[in-house]
């Protein structure tokens, strides 16, 4: 049984499909989802969601850097979310310097909001980095020496694109990996070393849809009923069985979200 620990809700929404979605997951043994916020609507979009499925679905919540850009400092909408029981993150949230080079100083200070909820809740942030790589570790570094939680992860890069010695310094600050379909894509050699030369207990997967649709659906809507396709191209990068690629993931994500599968 697979868990998509990364995706949105937004686009299923507006097509008023989410229950198709999840239905669809679930008949792709996908049994466990985390749906991602990053804005007021979003977050609400998730905790809602979450709370009709219960059983199967938790969620994050949190401000992301498209927000950045005159963001008023306000985190007090967000404070009145993160110690319900369905939240078991904080984001996604972090430093993207492709679509929002202009904005560093505002996303940086919005990426410190999140992670200061994040101490205060005791819930592990979902971190967005893109082409920021060095910004993104300073930033942890310091936030994971103040994690007071040494038995749990602190937080988890999301849709991972770095190298192998990225990934391993995320891994000794505590931060699990996660990989979406572009692992399954032919320009992604790197990425798959990367996958390959990680222990098993720090790897996540997911879909981050609706982007990012896996091979053969690339250039699709993505839908987490495709989680398996990328989990099965890691277990042939890793040498493993899906099976096996399945079950060390769920496990993974059940201890980083401390909830139970």
């Amino acid at each position: 049984m697979w868990w998509d620990t990364h995706f949105h809700l937004d686009s299923f929404a507006r097509k008023n499909s989410v229950h198709e979605c999840l239905q669809e997951a679930a008949d792709a043994d996908v049994t466990r989802l985390t749906a991602i916020g990053g804005s007021d609507e979003a977050n609400t979009l998730a905790l809602n969601t979450a709370r009709d499925s219960a059983d199967h679905l938790v969620c994050s919540v949190g401000y992301d850097r498209d927000l950045a850009p005159g963001w008023d400092g306000d985190t007090s909408r967000l404070r009145a979310l993160i110690n319900e029981p369905e939240v078991v993150a904080i984001g996604e949230c972090g430093l993207d310097y492709v679509h929002n080079c202009g904005t560093r100083e505002e996303q940086y200070t919005l990426f410190q909001a999140n992670l200061e909820l994040s101490l205060q809740s005791g819930k592990p942030v979902v971190v967005h980095s893109r082409e920021a790589e060095e910004d993104t570790l300073k930033v942890l570094r310091e936030f994971s020496s103040s994690w007071n939680h040494p038995d749990r992860p602190c937080a988890v890069l999301h849709c991972f694109t770095g190298d192998l010695d990225f990934a391993k310094r995320l891994i000794e600050l505590n931060i699990m990996i996660s990989f979406s379909g572009i692992v399954t894509f032919k320009n992604a050699a790197t990425l798959r070393e990367a996958a390959a030369g990680l222990p098993d207990e720090w790897i996540l997967v997911e879909t981050d849809s609706p982007y990012l649709a896996p091979v053969p659906h690339r250039g699709k809507q993505n839908t987490p009923a495709f989680v398996p396709l990328v989990g099965r191209v890691l277990a042939d990068i890793r040498g493993q069985s899906p099976e096996e690629i399945a079950e060390s993931t769920s496990r993974n994500a059940a201890r980083l979200f401390e909830v139970s599968r």
